[in-house]
């Protein structure tokens, strides 16, 4: 019955001292890593929000010259509101997977 509870106990121990040993790597990691401060992540939101604002403001101005153009059935102003919104979003997407892959190279970097 006591060796039981000793490999019990010695099996929380380890789960116990695996949860420290992370936390304390991701303590290090985010004390290593003063420059990604909250700033860089509201001026990432930045880049991403512009880099969709500004493809779909262009097809909205594009679209009402082509209206004045060349008038008839079709909207000019909807599809290129449709063009420049998918544009910005593949942007968008972009930048985000770039900064994926920037966390994903820190983080394996940092593992032993």
């Amino acid at each position: 019955m006591s060796d039981l509870r000793d490999k019990a106990t010695t099996a929380a121990s380890q789960r116990l001292s695996e949860k420290v040993g992370a936390r304390e790597k991701r303590r290090i990691r985010a004390r290593n890593a003063k420059d990604r401060t909250i700033w860089i992540g509201v001026g990432t939101f930045g880049v991403i929000g512009w880099s969709v604002a500004v493809p779909t403001i262009i097809g909205i101005v594009l679209g009402l010259w082509f209206d004045r153009l060349w008038p008839g059935g079709f909207s000019w102003t909807l599809a290129m509101i449709l063009g420049g919104a998918t544009l910005g979003c593949l942007s968008a997407w972009y930048w985000v997977s770039l900064e994926a892959k920037a966390i994903e190279e820190e983080e394996k970097e940092a593992e032993p």
